[in-house]
């Protein structure tokens, strides 16, 4: 979903810095979409790792205006499953680490009056998805963070976002569904899983001029998934 977004992102012009913490990963996003313009080997579960990555984006970009966050899920699982240690590094990986991005990159933002920052979260924030227990806590409170950071930054021409993706065909939805998700696509109202890089137009979307009165908004992106009116 982030590369989706990157690609889509570099498509439309943006100088786009991509993340991971595997250098062979980056390797290959580099060498299939030539569009994006650099990457950063860093471990966003570190202070230092998130230093890494604003600095050597800040570096090679001369600033940053956009910030996309998005972290890998944690495992599987309900609250049989799910120890402390288990919690403590799901919040890790999945909310401090993205406040931490978040807070060290809007305060340049606010000043030049401009800026773009856009979380791509999960549907099961919305609706909490079974055996997913981990991910509905860490994601659900990154979501009330940012929604607030939203209303703070609003007049400074800053727009806080989250994006709640459905099942996309991704590896982590195959690995979930123990390598053939084909059954949980016959069950969804469009018959089919989601495209990454069609989701990746949306959320460009979210971060251009033209969506500056869209703020604090979290927009589910499922095929018709989600049940509810709001």
């Amino acid at each position: 979903m982030g590369l989706g977004t990157a690609v889509a992102l570099a498509d439309e012009g943006v100088k786009v810095v991509i993340a991971s913490r595997s250098q062979e990963k980056l390797d290959k996003a580099m060498a299939d979409h030539p569009s994006i313009f650099g990457s950063v080997v860093a471990d966003l579960s570190t202070p230092a790792g998130v230093e890494n990555l604003i600095g050597s984006a800040q570096s090679q970009l001369g600033g940053i205006d956009i910030v996309v966050l998005n972290a890998g899920g944690p495992k599987a699982g309900g609250y049989r499953s799910a120890s402390i240690q288990d919690i403590e590094a799901a919040l890790n990986q999945n909310l401090l680490s993205m406040i931490s991005v978040a807070q060290g990159t809007v305060e340049p933002m606010i000043q030049s009056g401009w800026g773009r920052i856009l979380a791509i979260t999960s549907l099961w924030v919305r609706q909490p998805g079974p055996n997913l227990i981990l991910s509905n806590t860490s994601r659900s409170a990154l979501t009330a963070y940012l929604k607030t950071l939203a209303t703070e930054v609003a007049a400074d021409g800053v727009t806080v976002n989250t994006i709640q993706p459905g099942l996309h065909k991704t590896d982590r939805l195959i690995q979930l569904h123990g390598g053939d998700p084909s059954a949980a696509a016959a069950s969804l109202p469009s018959k089919s899983f989601g495209d990454p890089y069609d989701f990746g137009k949306v959320a460009a979307f979210l971060l251009s001029e033209q969506a500056k009165y869209v703020n604090g908004s979290s927009l589910w992106v499922d095929g018709g998934l989600y049940a509810g009116l709001m």
